[in-house]
């Protein structure tokens, strides 16, 4: 049977597909993920530890002397991502006040739009993208988490930006690329550990999502979803190939991370009066994230098609 090949058919089918199963076994059968042993560490809990040997394996395929060029492509990526969730959400609010448009409040918009999910970034150009853009991950990492919408929101005064997590994440990266430079051999080694992690952590990622959120989000998080992606992904790319890339960079950061759903909450912690807001934009972010989690993909697969003509 040439299952590899049918997966390969979709899109970021190595991606997707297990995303997709994940999450379809997580919504109707749940229990299936948790009878313990080594399936629930493996198929469910365990994503961050895999996410953690890919982008191990991944600096170990990264030259020392083309990190310049990667840092460059992060950071412009980063700065279009950040920057247009920003503006939108930013204009959202002055012009549309706390009501929002389209039930989607500014909260809502910057959280999601500002937040790009870093593990799917990883496995699309690892499969898309060149070395330059898969090194580019300790880089745009820094959208994670909600800091980032704590300071455009001008709250950043009163919140601790989480560093430590930060390099957390940029640690196995350059672990990884201090090996493969110093050992050809090791290089050679981990780098194959890259593509073969993609398919667990996927799966594991999708355990997580309960496709019940698309409902609850409603079509204002799938509209999120959808600016994300293709407004957002429109500036993205046009960055990415002004600083010398493909656009592959820009389209895989086109989405809504998982950690952004946990970002409305976090403002109204800071923030109380913004709770009640802070509980309708969080299951719409979630629907975003889910969105988003399906069609960049496809939308990356498009980007890169587009520039290879």
């Amino acid at each position: 049977m040439d299952i590899k090949k049918t997966i390969e058919r979709v899109p970021g089918g190595m991606m997707v597909v297990p995303l997709i199963a994940g999450a379809i076994i997580n919504t109707f059968w749940p229990a299936v993920l948790e009878i313990g042993g080594f399936i629930t560490p493996l198929l469910k809990s365990g994503s961050s530890t895999l996410i953690g040997l890919f982008l191990f394996c991944t600096g170990a395929s990264i030259n020392f002397k083309s990190a310049g060029i990667a840092v460059k492509r992060g950071v412009m990526v980063s700065i279009s991502k950040i920057g247009i969730g920003a503006i939108v959400g930013i204009l959202v609010m002055k012009i549309f006040g706390r009501e929002g448009i389209l039930g989607l409040s500014y909260l809502a918009v910057i959280s999601g739009m500002t937040n790009g999910n870093g593990g799917l970034y990883a496995a699309l150009t690892s499969e898309f993208g060149d070395e330059n853009d898969r090194a580019a991950t300790a880089v745009i990492v820094i959208n994670s988490g909600p800091f980032i919408a704590l300071i455009i929101l001008g709250m950043s005064g009163s919140a601790s930006v989480p560093i430590m997590s930060f390099i957390a994440i940029v640690l196995p990266i350059l672990i990884g690329m201090l090996a493969g430079n110093l050992d050809q051999e090791l290089r050679k080694m981990f780098s194959v550990g890259a593509t073969m992690v993609i398919p667990f952590f996927s799966f594991a990622l999708g355990a997580n999502l309960d496709l019940k959120m698309l409902i609850v989000g409603g079509i204002p998080g799938i509209i999120l979803g959808l600016v994300t992606v293709f407004l957002g992904g429109y500036f993205n790319v046009k960055v990415d190939r002004f600083s010398g890339g493909t656009g592959v960079a820009g389209a895989s950061i086109s989405s809504v991370a998982g950690n952004a759903v946990a970002t409305p909450m976090a403002v109204a912690m800071v923030d109380p009066s913004l709770y009640k807001m802070a509980v309708i934009a969080t299951p719409q972010v979630m629907a975003a994230m889910i969105t988003t989690a399906l069609i960049t993909p496809l939308y990356v697969n498009y980007i890169k098609k587009r520039g290879s003509r």
